[in-house]
């Protein structure tokens, strides 16, 4: 899924004689994407423990605020209609009716209330002893003018997905269920690309560093994802976290 309102210059290097990456220890262990919003009253527990998450440093975790509950009198400051469009699209994907807040999906494959913190670790061990982890070595990083990502060996295809996020924001909710709460959510998405494809060969791709756009407060997330279909998301193969201020010199 790419948003419409980033137009950015890209740069794809097939990957002939590239190595294949090594597994490093320091790989994150999953992907969590938290859907949440400003308006619901069960929020806040599963933002504090999306923050835990980020804090431990051990998976990839992401933050997208929906704007279905705007009607109960605050509009969510951070939401937008194509974070909105990417929980429908993993509600397809997991045979699901409706959607809900707070849900974590869980490496694109599963879901889980998003407070529950100790299921969410739980599940991530048990997906990864399944086989069902990252799988595929994704790295990224800042230098100087340019994002360099590598994408390393594995089995089938995937989009390269990036996700642009704001590091940390407080709001101050004065209208619905929070009102009242001065609130700090955690890489909350602003924007999501899709940059190119990846055929189980290791590959590099390019982007200009100006993309995370937000100083020393932005960051993104390269996710290398399986699709259903044209317009739903599946499993997350590989993924990283690159910050603005990492900037090598």
């Amino acid at each position: 899924m790419s948003g419409s309102s980033t137009v950015r210059r890209i740069m794809l290097a097939c990957g002939f004689g590239l190595m294949a990456l090594p597994v490093a220890a320091g790989e994150p262990q999953g992907v969590v994407e938290l859907f949440t919003s400003q308006g619901c009253s069960s929020c806040p527990p599963a933002d504090a423990a999306l923050k835990r998450l980020i804090d431990d440093g051990k998976v990839v975790a992401l933050s997208y605020h929906v704007d279905y509950w705007n009607y109960l009198g605050w509009a969510d400051t951070l939401a937008s209609k194509d974070n909105t469009a990417r929980q429908y699209a993993y509600a397809k994907m997991l045979g699901r009716n409706g959607v809900y807040t707070p849900q974590a999906v869980l490496n694109g494959r599963d879901h889980i209330n998003g407070a529950d913190l100790d299921g969410i670790n739980r599940r991530l061990t048990e997906m990864s002893d399944m086989g069902k982890g990252l799988a595929v070595p994704v790295n990224a990083t800042v230098r100087k003018d340019e994002i360099d990502i590598k994408v390393g060996a594995g089995d089938g295809k995937a989009n390269v997905v990036v996700v642009y996020f704001n590091r940390e924001q407080q709001v101050d909710v004065k209208k619905g269920e929070n009102s009242g709460k001065k609130i700090s959510y955690w890489h909350a998405v602003r924007d999501i690309q899709t940059i190119g494809m990846w055929d189980g060969k290791p590959a590099s791709f390019v982007l200009p560093a100006s993309v995370l756009n937000e100083g020393d407060n932005g960051g993104c997330a390269v996710l290398l994802q399986k699709m259903k279909d044209n317009e739903t998301p599946g499993a997350i193969l590989g993924a990283t976290t690159v910050m603005a201020d990492k900037t090598a010199n």
